[in-house]
């Protein structure tokens, strides 16, 4: 295979997928580690992809959000790790918010059986939470069709009623010096609202996130803890807030 056609493969499974490991593209083209790094280095250069730890992402738009089927495709194993450990962290009698997301979705099935409260601005949370028979309220307001989230003032307004012993967010930019941020200034919003009414805050966040940037910020490091499966580069954040790395 020549390397202009592994190099368009690369980009084409980008954009199927949102990332690729270095790993799978060794056994899949079977070359050496060090030619597909090389290439990913080139397509970077290109702005066609972001190296990230062990692959690679496609180059986001700012101010664009995949939708949600999109977004349940990419890392799913790595999201479904991280939100085992961020289940856990929940205990009968709290009151919680799960947001709207691909990776706190994954959180539901593992609440099951605990004698809990949830809020949330997620119609497909809504779903699970009923097959879970987790007592549930949604948020009313306008419906995002492009990730499934109820958004604006009337959700906010059903928003301040409540206080949660803690909330878990998702985040569509992790960076040490802009914090946490999402394309959307309206899913801010909410997101910034829940963590006002939480004690405790979490982030989950895969290895994907870190280092992007988004349109809107709505929340500092310092406001949340961080629940990755990301081991490496961590320092920086380190040094802002709390992390905790899942092992898989």
């Amino acid at each position: 295979m020549i390397t202009e056609e592994r190099h368009q493969l690369i980009i084409t499974e980008l954009k199927q997928k949102g990332s690729v490991k270095v790993s799978d593209l060794v056994e899949r083209f079977n070359i050496s580690e060090s030619t597909i790094r090389r290439d990913l280095v080139f397509l970077e250069n290109l702005n066609y992809l972001k190296r990230v730890h062990g692959g690679a992402v496609n180059v986001k738009n700012k101010f664009v959000e995949s939708s949600y089927n999109e977004k349940a495709a990419q890392n799913s194993h790595e999201k479904d790790a991280i939100a085992k450990y961020a289940a856990a962290l929940v205990e009968d009698g709290d009151s919680i918010y799960i947001d709207s997301g691909t990776t706190t979705f994954e959180m539901i099935k593992y609440l099951a059986g605990k004698k809990i409260m949830v809020v949330t601005n997620g119609l497909s949370n809504v779903e699970s939470l009923i097959e879970y028979d987790i007592p549930c309220f949604v948020l009313g307001g306008k419906v995002k069709r492009n990730t499934k989230a109820v958004v604006g003032y009337e959700a906010i307004t059903t928003l301040n009623r409540y206080r949660f012993d803690k909330c878990f967010m998702g985040a569509n930019g992790v960076h040490s010096m802009h914090g946490f941020t999402t394309p959307d200034p309206e899913e801010a919003m909410i997101k910034e609202n829940a963590i006002k009414a939480s004690n405790d805050i979490f982030v989950l966040a895969d290895g994907s996130k870190f280092g992007e940037v988004s349109f809107t910020r709505f929340a500092e490091l310092n406001d949340a803890t961080i629940i990755t499966n990301l081991e490496d580069d961590l320092n920086r954040y380190h040094e802002k807030t709390t992390v905790k790395v899942v092992k898989q």
